[in-house]
C-alpha cells in the first residue's frame, strides 16, 4: 500500500503515541486496516521495549500522590534514560496516573503492579502503558519503586 492517508496516521499516532515511521510501517504491513495496525504496532512496541531493556536508567521522577481525604498517599520512582524525558510533561503525566493506579489498587511489588490492568482502561495493563511510553520516548523507561501510606 503506497498511498497511505495521512488522517490516518495521525488517528493512529495519537491513539498509540506510536512514531509516524512505526505507524506507516504498521499500517504498510496491515494493508490500512486500522485494527490490523493496531496490532502490528503492539508487536513492534513490544519488540522496541525489549531493544532497550538492557539499558541503564540514570534520571527519572519521584511523583507523590495524596488521594483526595488525605487517607492514602504514594511515592512512585519512575526512571528513564535522560532528564530530557523525565522533564516532559507526558512523562509527568504518566508518573501521576501510575502513582494514582497504586493508590487504588494497593499492589505489593512492582511484578505485581506492571501486570495489573489499568483502572482507567482495563484493556491495558500498567506493563502497557510503560511500553508504549518506551515506545513514544525512544527511551527506556521503568516504574523502579514505590511506597504506598494509609490510615
Amino acid at each position: 500500500m503506497a498511498n497511505i492517508d495521512a488522517r490516518v496516521v495521525k488517528e493512529l499516532r495519537d491513539e498509540t503515541g506510536a512514531s509516524i515511521m512505526m505507524v506507516k510501517k504498521a499500517l504498510t504491513q496491515a494493508a490500512g486496516d486500522h485494527a490490523r495496525a493496531l496490532e502490528v504496532l503492539k508487536n513492534l512496541g513490544h519488540n522496541a521495549a525489549l531493544k532497550k531493556e538492557s539499558r541503564e536508567t540514570h534520571a527519572g521522577r519521584i511523583e507523590a500522590y495524596v488521594h483526595g481525604g488525605s487517607k492514602i498517599g504514594v511515592l512512585l520512582e519512575l526512571r528513564s534514560e535522560t532528564d530530557f524525558v523525565s522533564r516532559n510533561e507526558e512523562f509527568g503525566k504518566l508518573a501521576h496516573e501510575i502513582a494514582m493506579h497504586v493508590a487504588a489498587t494497593n499492589p505489593v511489588s512492582v511484578e505485581e503492579l506492571i501486570e495489573q490492568p489499568f483502572i482507567r482502561d482495563e484493556k491495558e495493563t500498567i506493563g502497557d502503558l510503560v511500553k508504549k511510553a518506551s515506545a513514544s520516548f525512544g527511551e527506556k523507561i521503568e516504574i523502579r519503586r514505590f511506597v504506598r501510606f494509609s490510615l
